[in-house]
């Protein structure tokens, strides 16, 4: 093959932003990606005119004017906002917690009302240090809100019962006292029209792409095909797991076409009980306030995750973060690749914080 200046592994949007950037540097660059598609997990299916989001729902939102500036030059975006409902039994919340929440669960109708309620579940608990997730919860919402909201959801993210799992998992839990269902504060918010495909498909447009491809096997092969690589992939599967493996959650997705116009009215409703399977049902004609006839939905399993899966969060508890921080190590070690995206630092990144660690990458590579 002829040489490359990088060689871009994962045709996600870490890597997509970086070879784009790259042959506007006058670099060369060969991405490719062991799945038949590019995208990562931004990819888009179309399903009888629906962009189905493959891999879970994608709602781009930011405060970084940079990045807000930067996707559009790819895509127009609409104006969709995130307003997800939850499901409790037979009782419908808005998310996020914010007063129709309160006033569907008490009946209140002002902030004061609501506030003395949480208040006097709060101290109730009396829970001075919290010693795991659950207290940490009990301590900042009360018991209603956990109970109903919290516990079950949690529980099937995670796998585990509440009172197993780190108090630190949950920083804070946001109450809003205002009728706003906006379950975002970022300025900016909306998904491309079209889907995320057609903007990878921008990125890479300079750029050579194989799918299909195994890094191990390809540079086996092909051991100096550039000059340096971008590693997108697992960090412990590119030293082959020889410190051992970090720990992720994984996803399972059941898609459905329904030749029903409208299923449950909403993009995203959360089903907070664990005695429900999945965590949440996506519509995901909603996204884009789709016309069309039929409409295609996605329940969410989440899932242990074992190697050979697709993983998708990072579980940065204490001892994965520590073994994350050796393999950090031996990859200083290594000039000539550079790790980054999601699974390249053990981290769970929103769309923007990846395009702008990408960007702040290139900016070091090319000044």
């Amino acid at each position: 093959m002829k040489p490359y200046d990088y060689l871009i592994v994962g045709a996600g949007l870490f890597g997509a932003v970086f070879a784009h950037e790259a042959g506007r540097a006058g670099k060369y660059c060969l991405v490719i990606d062991k799945r038949a598609h590019i995208g990562g997990n931004v990819y888009c299916e179309d399903i009888e005119g629906v962009n189905v989001h493959k891999y879970g729902a994608h709602i781009f939102h930011t405060s970084d004017k940079r990045v807000w500036d930067y996707v559009n030059r790819f895509a127009e975006f609409n104006n969709y906002v995130n307003a997800p409902l939850a499901v409790y039994g037979d009782e419908l919340y808005n998310l996020p917690f914010n007063m129709n929440t309160f006033s569907r669960m008490w009946g209140v109708r002002t902030p004061a009302e609501a506030k003395a309620i949480i208040n006097a579940q709060i101290a109730r608990e009396a829970i001075s240090e919290p010693r795991n997730l659950e207290e940490r919860a009990l301590s900042l919402v009360g018991r209603d809100v956990y109970e109903k909201l919290i516990k079950g959801y949690t529980e099937k993210q995670w796998g585990r019962d509440c009172r197993e799992l780190p108090a630190e998992i949950i920083d804070r839990l946001p109450l809003r006292f205002t009728y706003d269902n906006n379950y975002f504060n970022d300025r900016y918010q909306g998904i491309p029209i079209g889907g995320y495909t057609p903007i990878i498909e921008k990125l890479l447009e300079n750029a050579d792409v194989l799918l299909n491809t195994d890094y191990a096997s390809f540079i086996a092969e092909q051991p100096g095909v550039a000059k340096k690589t971008i590693y997108t992939g697992m960090i412990d599967e590119f030293f082959h797991y020889q410190l051992g493996a970090l720990a992720y959650r994984g996803l399972r997705f059941e898609t459905e076409t329904l030749y029903t116009d409208n299923y449950q009215g909403n993009a995203v409703v959360n089903y907070t009980e664990r005695a429900v399977p999945y965590t949440r049902i996506i519509e995901h004609k909603h996204f884009q306030f789709g016309t069309q006839p039929i409409t295609v939905i996605s329940r969410e399993y989440p899932m242990e995750w074992r190697p050979g899966e697709e993983p998708y969060y990072p579980v940065n508890d204490a001892r994965n973060t520590a073994l994350y921080m050796q393999y950090a190590e031996l990859a200083a070690q290594m000039p000539h690749v550079v790790f980054g995206g999601r699974l390249g630092a053990y981290k769970y990144y929103d769309m923007d914080k990846t395009i702008a660690a990408a960007l702040d990458l290139c900016e070091r590579e090319f000044g």
